[in-house]
């Protein structure tokens, strides 16, 4: 079989896997499962075939043309080259890891059906985005991802929460997509095609760089969630657990990087758009790492680190080092999906999501180990610890950042790379902090003994070393992918390794000495508000229990935090993220909300009463003209006589009066 048929193949199988989970879901309850499962591993067992094959040579380009359009054509095309190639395998693999780890999760739960069939419409549309040669048939993949993404978010809907947080991540995400629609049609104006292959050969040739590379972030920033339109990914965790590790580490917040990556040289053709790009990367950089130090919600500070690693990524290609940010989605990928799948044993075996709830328990680790090591694992591959994974990927983006800020590479500006060296840096060290101020706030609790509800299945604690592999070792994969990635260098230089690694071990210490502090000044308070065994709601993170519902202090007065000491006065403004959705509200909803209740008022005060009045006139001319039937001749004869009478009067007094002028 050829490599473009098995490629084809890659996408083909979990939308076929979806549909037919949608047909037995009722009829043959049975077949659910393994039609969940097979064909999402199958898809991942042969990405990686097709990656085996490219082999980060040439690119594999096969296309047909979809339908005449009578201009710019659309095909149905491939294009795989190195990174397309490897990213497609990391989708097919933490995809299967989400259902494998969903068949325990959400065994009891009567939606699972559905459930199931969206994740693997979902994991079939991230394919198409990555395989897909021609950015019409990409944009089908990228708003198929749209509409899933609400779906699964919005999956326990009976919770207000969960229909809030899927309609405001439709909303924010469309808000980016509508821009991005105008630049791609411009940018295939331009180009004269939607083939990715022509597209970067016609860059030369653009007549509106800057107008579209500006429009194309803004679905970035939606997509990938950057400032400013990440305020839907913190709230989207009101969506089931493995949704969050597929969202957070495979799809969607991926997407926009990916294209990106894939349509560089778009951006780099306009020295403005790699500014903002940069700017954009500082700022959700450092606002994200300061926001996750302030979270009480375990998956909120992971959804927020999410944005800040996104940042990383973001910032590698305001430089113009496609293969550092890809490096880094890839690696993050691995232990993201782990963090988020250990999150929920968790939570799941804690009773609760909060971390001050957590705090005020003991003997977590020993209730579930398997959670406990690999998600200590995940956490250091977060900081970037060496050698683990994330600490080469970081590394790398940062040493792309120090190249352009020193004028080694001339791709972006300078000051681009000052920017994401300077928020790279400082990044490092709020992620090293909230990161073992999470650790140790799960993990090392003090109080009543943590509820035991016994072994988690074992379809959930699998995935958990299957992806804790990558998390410690694909880092030191770092000297053979070169080819895959441009064939620039990925490994750290001295300077960055030592800044960045001292940052984070410097953040580390700090919290840790904060954390050893609070804690010996708090322990009777702890224990005296240690939170009854409480058992959540097996399957579903909208019955877990607050920690106002425990009689625990609010998250922002809580005294044992490290964060809060950390941040003093900016632990407020960060727990809610800056205000931003308070900013959103003043600026673009009340006025749009005051805007409908005008219209409102005139539709229904002026243009209705102008309608009704025609018709309340209408009315009353036929009651009058009615009135005037009364069927007697005699009658008839003498309106008539009068009427003539009335006339003759008129026209005499009328020609009287022309004779007198």
């Amino acid at each position: 079989m050829t490599t473009t048929t098995l490629a084809v193949l890659v996408p083909l199988l979990p939308f076929l896997g979806s549909v037919a989970g949608l047909l037995l879901g009722r009829t043959a309850p049975g077949f659910v499962r393994p039609l969940a499962v097979l064909p999402t591993l199958a898809a991942a067992v042969l990405a990686v075939v097709v990656a085996v094959r490219q082999g980060g040579g040439t690119a594999i380009d096969a296309s047909t043309q979809l339908t005449p359009t009578g201009s710019v054509p659309i095909d149905l095309s491939l294009y795989i080259d190195g990174f397309a190639a490897l990213v497609a395998v990391l989708v097919g693999v933490v995809a299967t890891c989400v259902q494998i780890y969903s068949t325990g999760y959400l065994r009891e739960d009567p939606r699972y059906p559905s459930y199931a069939a969206l994740v693997s419409l979902f994991t079939s549309a991230m394919l198409l985005v990555v395989y897909s040669g021609d950015l019409m048939v990409l944009l089908v993949g990228w708003e198929i991802m749209g509409i899933c993404s609400y779906f699964l978010v919005g999956h326990y809907w009976e919770t207000p929460e969960a229909r809030a947080a899927s309609l405001k991540a439709f909303l924010v995400t469309k808000l980016g997509d509508v821009p991005f629609l105008i630049g791609l049609f411009a940018l295939a104006t331009d180009a004269g095609t939607f083939q990715i292959r022509g597209v970067l050969a016609a860059v030369p040739t653009l007549d509106h760089p800057t107008v579209i590379a500006l429009l194309l972030l803004a679905g970035v920033a939606g997509k990938s969630a950057q400032f400013p339109l990440h305020t839907w990914l913190p709230d989207a965790m009101a969506g089931p657990t493995p949704v969050s590790a597929l969202i957070h580490a495979a799809t969607m917040v991926a997407a926009g990087i990916y294209f990106t990556a894939r349509l560089l040289p778009v951006f780099a053709a306009s020295a403005a758009a790699m500014t903002v790009l940069a700017v954009m990367a500082a700022i959700t950089m450092v606002g994200s790492g300061l926001a996750a130090l302030a979270q009480d919600d375990i998956k909120r500070v992971l959804a927020y680190s999410t944005i800040g690693q996104l940042g990383y990524m973001a910032g590698a290609l305001a430089v113009g080092d496609r293969g550092s940010a890809v490096f880094h989605l890839l690696s993050h990928g691995a232990f993201k999906a782990l963090l988020f799948l250990a999150a929920g044993t968790v939570i799941h075996a804690a009773g609760t999501n909060s971390l001050t709830a957590m705090s005020r328990m003991s003997g977590l680790a020993k209730r579930i180990p398997d959670a406990y090591w690999t998600m200590t694992v995940a956490l250091l591959a977060l900081a970037a610890i060496p050698p683990f994974a994330g600490f080469f990927s970081k590394e790398a983006v940062l040493v792309a950042a120090e190249h352009t800020a020193l004028g080694e590479r001339t791709v972006a500006p300078a000051g681009a790379g000052w920017t994401v060296l300077v928020a790279g840096l400082l990044t490092a060290f709020l992620t090293a902090a909230y990161a073992l101020r999470l650790w140790l706030r799960t993990f090392r609790g003090q109080g009543a003994e943590a509820p035991d509800h016994g072994r988690q299945p074992i379809a959930m604690t699998s995935v958990l070393w299957v992806l804790a592999i990558p998390s410690l070792g694909f880092g030191l994969t770092v000297t053979y992918l070169d080819d895959w990635f441009d064939g620039n260098a990925l490994t750290p230089t001295v300077t960055t390794a030592v800044l960045g690694t001292g940052l984070a071990a410097a953040g580390a210490v700090i919290t840790y000495a904060i954390w050893r502090t609070l804690a010996a000044r708090t322990p009777a308070a702890a224990a005296a508000q240690a939170p009854a065994p409480h058992v959540a709601h097996p399957d579903a993170d909208a019955g877990l229990v607050e920690a106002e519902a425990l009689h625990l202090p609010h998250p922002a007065e809580d005294p044992a935090d490290p964060g809060r000491a950390l941040l003093g006065p900016l632990h407020g403004p960060a727990a809610d993220g800056f205000h931003l959705d308070a900013v959103y509200r003043a600026a673009f909803v009340r006025p749009v909300l005051a805007a409908a209740s005008l219209v409102r008022f005139l539709d229904r005060e002026v243009v209705d009463t102008y309608v009704r009045a025609a018709g309340t006139s209408a009315k009353g001319l036929g009651w009058f003209v009615r009135r005037a039937q009364t069927g007697n001749v005699q009658t008839y004869l003498s309106a008539l006589l009068a009427g003539s009478v009335v006339l003759a009067i008129v026209a005499v007094a009328l020609a009287n009066a022309v004779a007198g002028a």
